[in-house]
């Protein structure tokens, strides 16, 4: 039935599900037909039933079989009516280039083929085997409990874990200073919804994170943006953004920023939290690339201690978004009133994913694992920027670390156009407009270095 390569790289269980869905989609598996049982399909390809059994299950789980008991496994009648969203191709000109259409994008995929402009990590880029095999371990542990509400802070060991971690990175807190969340945007939320009342005026990067700016709009504040550099905010607007508006809050992403992938320089970090104590500012870090960095930079809350900034960070990017385990970190008296406003939003977040990012952080393969994907980075960000510029785009900078490199056409004012005209193409582009406060079309793009190795995309671009 199928040819299954020992030698390969890829799991035998891997080449099975795909293996089979491949069959089904091709019609050589009709619906409603019986499959091998797992010793005979063991038998044939000799492999450990133990394999079948977890392809199986797998393929259970994604609604590709069905299982009946004492007679066996068959093909799910009606699997072409259970499509995935990321499959149905979306005709181009409907695409509405818009801080929504983001967001839909980060929930649903979008269904080009060069996803050059998306802001996560191409999935074999992570380590999904660690999180299967942490997943057994955690299910065969007699102390394991999964059918609970957590802890209104969250699992007590990875908060303790995560507070040495801090500890590493120069940051004073402990346990009791740290709450766990369901990502890091729920941080932002909660963060929001503590600190910001309705006319309130806070301050962003610009460009900065557009998710955010949903956040605060719903909490009815005024958004002012601080321009940005290559070096982080510029000073000089900031002082007299913060004299004119006397703001009490400032949103900002100081490492490997989203979209630009600019870096607070160390005169900027210091120039920052001066302005913070003159004016005084709260300042909340969202620091969710540190572990992508290859640099020994400090962070704003360990050169503050935590007096003036609250710090954001999350395990998207270094072990997977799917887990949606993030956190904040505060003085104490912070953090009693957000978990507060965790258990009024939704209790508690999940302790099966706490307690799944627990096992990974401390199996002793997380930090080999992080070390391959830094050194991918970063060749895939030095390849990118020198294949945009010749292509005949202005790079903003070639940042040494993260994910995405900032840029734009000579040809094209409004990149919102040339974003149009790719998805044509089959090309996912992110236009400036989606990351700024400013009113209008932008010439700049974010590129994400993990999805640019396409030759089509640069093609295009030339072209265009």
């Amino acid at each position: 039935m199928l040819n299954l390569d020992h030698e390969s790289d890829v799991a035998l269980v891997t080449q099975i599900t795909s293996g089979l869905k491949q069959l089904v989609a091709q019609r050589k598996l009709a619906q409603g037909m019986k499959v091998p049982s797992i010793r005979q399909f063991a038998r044939q390809h000799g492999i450990s039933p133990s394999t079948v059994v977890e392809a199986y299950d797998r393929l259970v789980a994604e609604g590709v079989l069905v299982a009946r008991q004492n007679t066996g496994f068959f093909v799910r009648s009606g699997i072409r009516d259970r499509q995935d969203p990321r499959d149905v191709a979306t005709p181009a000109r409907s695409i509405d280039f818009d801080a929504r259409w983001l967001v839909r994008r980060i929930w649903e995929g979008e269904p080009a083929s060069i996803k050059a402009g998306c802001g996560w990590l191409p999935e074999s880029w992570l380590d999904e085997e660690a999180i299967r095999r942490n997943l057994r371990q955690l299910a065969n542990r007699p102390d394991g409990n999964f059918t609970s509400y957590g802890l209104p802070k969250g699992l007590e060991a990875l908060r303790w874990t995560i507070s040495d971690w801090l500890g590493e990175h120069e940051i004073c807190a402990g346990p009791e200073s740290v709450l766990l969340t369901g990502g890091a945007n729920h941080a932002l939320a909660l963060v929001t919804r503590c600190l910001v009342r309705p006319g309130d005026i806070v301050l962003v990067d610009d460009p900065g994170y557009s998710v955010l700016s949903s956040h605060l709009s719903a909490c009815g504040a005024r958004i002012v943006g601080v321009p940005w550099g290559s070096q982080g905010p510029d000073l000089g607007q900031l002082e007299a953004l913060l004299s004119v508006h006397k703001p009490r809050t400032f949103f900002t992403n100081p490492r490997l920023q989203n979209p630009t992938g600019a870096s607070y320089s160390p005169a900027t970090a210091h120039r920052v939290l001066q302005l913070a104590d003159r004016h005084d500012l709260t300042i909340i870090e969202d620091d969710v690339s540190i572990e992508l960095d290859t640099l020994q930079r400090r962070s704003l809350a360990s050169l503050d201690q935590l007096r003036r900034v609250i710090y954001v960070g999350s395990f998207s990017k270094s072990i997977s978004p799917s887990l949606r385990v993030g956190f904040i970190v505060g003085d104490v008296p912070l953090i009693e009133e957000l978990t507060a406003i965790k258990m009024g939003m939704g209790l508690s977040s999940s302790e099966l994913t706490e307690r799944l990012t627990q096992e990974i952080l401390t199996e002793g393969r997380y930090r080999k694992h992080l070390k391959g994907l830094r050194q991918r980075l970063g060749e895939a960000l030095a390849q990118t920027c020198h294949r945009l510029e010749d292509a005949g785009l202005e790079v903003l900078l070639h940042p040494p670390a993260g994910m995405f490199v900032w840029a734009r056409h000579s040809a094209y004012a409004d990149a919102g156009r040339l974003s149009a005209a790719a998805a044509e193409h089959g090309i996912l582009l992110a236009p400036g407009h989606l990351f700024s406060q400013e009113v209008g079309p932008l010439p700049w793009m974010r590129f994400n270095a993990a999805f640019c190795g396409d030759p089509r995309l640069y093609e295009f671009l030339a072209s265009a």
